[in-house]
């Protein structure tokens, strides 16, 4: 009960602290909404030659643009959030002071994790899709039932988003610069989550092997269950596979964190 009540106050404070930079949040807005269109008109003409590529009707595809513009800053696919913080305080050693907290320090950071995606989602995510739905004929649900669904799928990929980034960061305490892997995942975050493209594009064992990987718990599942590709039972089972993957990841941080620990280096101490 104590660590949950303390991993509600930690979440709603990075609420509060994300929610004090403004003129970055703008400025994030108008990127995602900038690339919102770019990638719009690159869809309509793809799928002009290719109508139904990848199983998507042109407003489902369309949907799709705008969901990923959404959620790109909520699911963090190309880094940041606390990913950068605690790698700055591996750096500098102030992980010390985390370490002497009586508190985990993995559910201390997926607190402050989700309570920056819940900002985002907010913040960057639902100003552009409401310009892409007003601007493009998007497929979009009008039945509540979808939308909870969506929300809760994105909560999942949210959660393995921070499982993935945790396990990077963790090599922090053996590198001790760790942005060479941060560079590479966020490659792979872009690649295949279905940022890109979506994943059902990609043929034969290479695409179906894309769509098991955790990264399409971040865009291409809560995509499909919004789009209703994923309907009933099929919704279920995505985010069954997005539980997995989250309890799989964050079971694995916790057995390298408990390592990593072992050989903590404190700079200057």
């Amino acid at each position: 009960m104590h660590a949950a009540r303390l991993a509600l106050v930690v979440a709603v404070g990075s609420f509060r602290r994300y929610a004090t930079y403004r003129v970055a949040t703008v400025a994030g807005v108008v990127t995602n909404t900038v690339f919102g269109f770019i990638l719009a008109y690159t869809f309509t003409a793809l799928w002009s030659e290719r109508p139904r590529l990848g199983g998507y009707e042109l407003p489902q595809a369309l949907a799709f643009v705008w969901i990923g513009q959404a959620l790109l800053a909520a699911t963090a696919l190309m880094g940041g959030g606390a990913e950068n913080e605690l790698q700055g305080r591996i750096r500098s050693g102030d992980v010390a002071v985390d370490l002497y907290r009586p508190a985990d320090l993995q559910l201390w950071w997926l607190a402050a994790d989700l309570g920056r995606a819940a900002f985002q989602l907010l913040g960057r995510g639902a100003v552009p899709l409401a310009v892409g739905a007003l601007a493009f004929p998007l497929a979009l649900p009008t039945t509540p039932l979808p939308w909870l669904l969506f929300l809760t799928s994105v909560a999942l990929g949210v959660v393995v988003g921070f499982a993935l980034r945790y396990l990077v960061v963790l090599t922090s305490f053996w590198l001790l610069d760790g942005s060479g892997v941060s560079a590479m995942s966020g490659l792979l975050g872009v690649f295949f989550s279905g940022m890109l493209l979506p994943l059902t594009l990609f043929p034969g064992a290479f695409g179906e092997t894309v769509r098991l990987l955790p990264w399409s718990s971040m865009l291409q599942v809560p995509a499909d269950v919004l789009l209703g590709v994923r309907q009933g039972a099929d919704a279920a089972r995505g985010l069954g596979f997005q539980a997995l993957w989250a309890l799989a990841l964050l079971g694995a941080g916790r057995l390298v964190q408990r390592a990593a620990i072992r050989r903590v280096v404190v700079q200057g101490g």
